[in-house]
């Protein structure tokens, strides 16, 4: 349950990251209360997942994902680089997170 909990804080992570394109230096209501809400939603969860999990893998893997999620992001909707050596290094963080979580104890 901690790990599932951790995931969906990194999913968060990418909303809020995303979100702060939107809110134009919080000026905007809308797009400024939703990402307030994925932050919030995120730091509930990541913090929840710290019961189990330790500091530096549960912190590793929530920006792993975050980093990787708005890199995807990024490319697919806002014209970004898709050069070959970012997405190495995407499949890089992504294969790094899967170590840290095979050798969770």
């Amino acid at each position: 349950m901690y790990w599932l909990a951790l995931i969906v804080a990194g999913f968060f992570e990418i909303a809020w990251a995303v979100g702060l394109k939107y809110t134009q230096g919080f000026t905007k209501l809308n797009p400024s209360l939703l990402t307030g809400s994925a932050m919030a939603a995120s730091f509930l969860l990541l913090s929840y997942s710290l019961r189990s999990i330790p500091l530096g893998t549960a912190y590793a893997v929530w920006t792993g994902i975050g980093a990787c999620g708005t890199l995807l992001f990024g490319m697919l909707f806002l014209g970004e680089s898709r050069d070959p050596i970012r997405i190495g290094c995407i499949l890089l963080i992504i294969a790094s997170i899967f170590v840290l979580k095979l050798t969770h104890k």
